[in-house]
């Protein structure tokens, strides 16, 4: 029944239906795998193999706080597979017990431009953040051990990425920081649980957390900048800046700074896009992570700065591993197939 089920969603409208759980299962151990796809879908990107429209973010009036973001993206060179992510982060549901961020990805085929999957969202997406966060750790460390990682906000964004940074850098030893500490506290018992041999400590504030880390992520929901100073970091320091709102704009033009796409980064008054208002251009950014994974630019500007890889998240990232998850789940037939979801053709109409 199974055995050409590509064929069969194309003749016959139907869709195939990948829940949270399905998708957990199906990125299980596929951790290398995810980087790989991570590091090829960036070079892909970088280029021209994409299309890449800007994010929509949709707001509710008077409400700077949650969104719902649409990524809409196009990935050729091998992937071929287009789609959008419609996210949303709603910070205030961690208090009502149920995540911040939900979200869907719809995958549509690229001969007929029907939908042909639906996945849930939330969970590729952390994936591939922090898949990405972990590689351009790697590549900012070349080959140093990370020593204490500093992890600031205790949410699944970097639960994710200590997983991944366990895997490709070695990371054991994190200094956690958040505004509660109970959620904190909660964080360092799953991560415990989680990764084996780990070992995790409180920081009161995140200056303490910058002093004694050679390897920082930000994974917050801060809405504008709250660090100024990064003179306490330690020479050669690197952060990972996932949250992108966190570092004040002087903060930024004081660091060597990587991005993930320059024209992306520098739009919704993140970070990089106030150091870019304040500058009058874009020159203080060094280059991308693609750059630096190709060989095409140095992995640090060698003057022992501090450096900032300050991803946007691209849709690119999500539609490629979507196409991981939903190849998996074609190949062990998982999934809920809703046959003919699409309307009847009206071939009548047909030339």
């Amino acid at each position: 029944m199974w055995r050409d089920v590509r064929r069969v969603f194309m003749h016959d409208g139907g869709l195939l239906i990948l829940s949270g759980e399905e998708v957990a299962a199906l990125l299980a151990d596929k951790e290398a795998e995810v980087v790989e796809t991570v590091r090829r879908s960036y070079v892909a990107h970088r280029g021209g193999k994409s299309a890449l429209p800007h994010s929509t973010f949709l707001r509710l009036p008077g409400d700077e706080v949650n969104r719902i973001i649409a990524l809409p993206a196009f990935l050729g060179d091998g992937f071929d597979v287009a789609g959008v992510k419609w996210i949303s982060s709603f910070p205030n549901n961690v208090r009502r017990g149920i995540a911040r961020a939900s979200a869907v990805l719809v995958l549509n085929d690229c001969e007929t431009g029907r939908p042909e999957a639906i996945l849930e969202g939330s969970l590729i997406s952390a994936c591939r953040t922090a898949a990405s966060a972990a590689l351009g750790a790697r590549a900012l460390l070349e080959g140093r051990d990370p020593g204490r990682v500093g992890l600031i906000g205790t949410g699944l964004i970097n639960f994710e990425i200590a997983r991944f940074l366990q895997i490709l850098t070695g990371a054991g030893s994190f200094l956690l920081h958040d505004l509660d500490s109970a959620r904190a506290g909660r964080f360092a018992v799953a991560l415990g649980r989680a990764l084996k041999g780990v070992e995790t400590a409180m920081a009161g504030n995140a200056q303490e957390v910058l002093a004694a880390s050679t390897l920082v992520s930000f994974a917050t929901t801060a809405i504008r900048p709250h660090i100024s100073d990064l003179s306490a970091c330690p020479a050669g320091a690197t952060i990972l800046h996932i949250s992108l709102r966190d570092l004040s704009p002087a903060a930024i033009l004081a660091c060597d700074n990587v991005v993930d796409d320059i024209e992306h980064v520098c739009r919704a008054q993140t970070s990089v896009h106030l150091a870019e208002q304040a500058a009058g251009g874009r020159g203080f950014i060094r280059c991308t992570l693609a750059d630096i994974l190709q060989g095409k630019a140095p992995a640090r500007r060698g003057d022992g700065s501090t450096a900032v890889f300050s991803p946007f998240g691209l849709g690119v990232l999500d539609v490629a591993i979507g196409k991981l998850v939903l190849d998996a789940a074609r190949a062990t037939g998982r999934g809920t197939h809703i046959v003919s979801f699409l309307p009847p053709d009206t071939r009548e109409f047909s030339a």
